[in-house]
């Protein structure tokens, strides 16, 4: 059986649509697990509209998605967990290949699909997803931090399934963190066990309200718990690919500083990163456009 968890906060538009998803799956052996983290605008009453005895709702006092998810992974009662968000959804194939990914690679104990961008237009945008080490349809992601550091994260929380034990081997989800608790479960599974992928198209990303022109709603958090916990992997592990995944992560936040304006956070990020990657020019563009004034930026 599969356990499906959907966190669930303030998002009384999206989760019908999201169960929806998961009850037309041509699998048919899951069961839904839904945490209620304290939602305020009725988003339980959505759910309480749909019937169907695989649905498990759980009530808690808001504690954030990571407290939500690692809860729903604790009250799973299969050997497989698949992580869906209230606002996203699956294709009706999705859980069959998952499982169909599980059973031509039993070596594997983490399995993730392609996925999809769907904007508030309804507008669809593909992945861009390179260097996998495989031409066929489906393999074994052996470079993870080589692929993630290149592309869209081939890992992304509403196309990923991984038995339960391997969540618990790595305490689930961090708690604390605001950005990046995601990426940084990825990096934990990934350098801990083996990953099955499918290019195939399963999953939509919902990303309605988000634009990369925008300036930033959030800070990077001062304390950069993420960055700190992929330098231990690198020093633990050292996988494959980890310095520049590394360097990825610093150009990120480097990118959120500067178009916050915050000009030694920027560069401070930026040069954090060279040393990771020397050759990353990306980081070298951003601590030259902090150099110069912000009318002659091009943003």
């Amino acid at each position: 059986m599969i356990s499906v968890v959907i966190p669930l906060y303030n998002k009384r538009g999206t989760v019908a649509r999201a169960i929806q998803s998961v009850l037309g799956q041509s699998f048919r052996d899951f069961e839904i697990v839904i945490v209620n983290d304290g939602s305020t605008d009725n988003s339980v009453d959505e759910v309480e509209k749909i019937s169907d005895p695989r649905i498990r709702l759980i009530n808690q006092a808001n504690a954030g998605v990571s407290t939500a998810r690692n809860r729903g992974i604790q009250e799973a009662r299969g050997e497989y967990v698949a992580l869906l968000d209230a606002d996203d959804e699956w294709d009706s194939e999705y859980l069959t290949t998952q499982m169909r990914l599980a059973e031509a690679y039993p070596q594997c104990d983490v399995f993730a699909v392609n996925y999809q961008f769907s904007d508030a237009n309804g507008k669809i945008t593909d992945t861009i997803i390179r260097n996998l080490p495989f031409t066929s349809e489906h393999g074994v992601l052996s470079n993870y931090f080589e692929v993630a550091s290149t592309s869209h994260p081939p890992m992304w929380t509403s196309a990923v399934m991984a038995r339960k034990k391997a969540f618990q081997e790595i305490g689930g989800f961090p708690v604390g963190i605001k950005s990046g608790e995601d990426l940084l479960t990825w990096a934990r599974l990934a350098c801990r066990f083996k990953i099955a992928y499918s290019r195939k198209v399963c999953a939509t990303f919902n990303v309605e309200g988000y634009d990369v022109k925008e300036k930033p709603k959030r800070i990077p958090a001062e304390i950069d718990v993420v960055g700190e916990e992929l330098e231990r992997i690198a020093r633990d592990y050292n996988p494959r690919g980890i310095n520049r995944y590394i360097s990825h992560w610093h150009k990120m936040r480097s990118s959120i500083y500067l178009r916050l304006n915050m000009r030694k956070q920027s560069i401070k990020e930026a040069l954090t990163g060279l040393r990771f990657q020397p050759t990353n020019y990306k980081l070298m563009a951003f601590i030259a456009l902090n150099l110069i004034p912000s009318k002659l930026r091009p943003f």
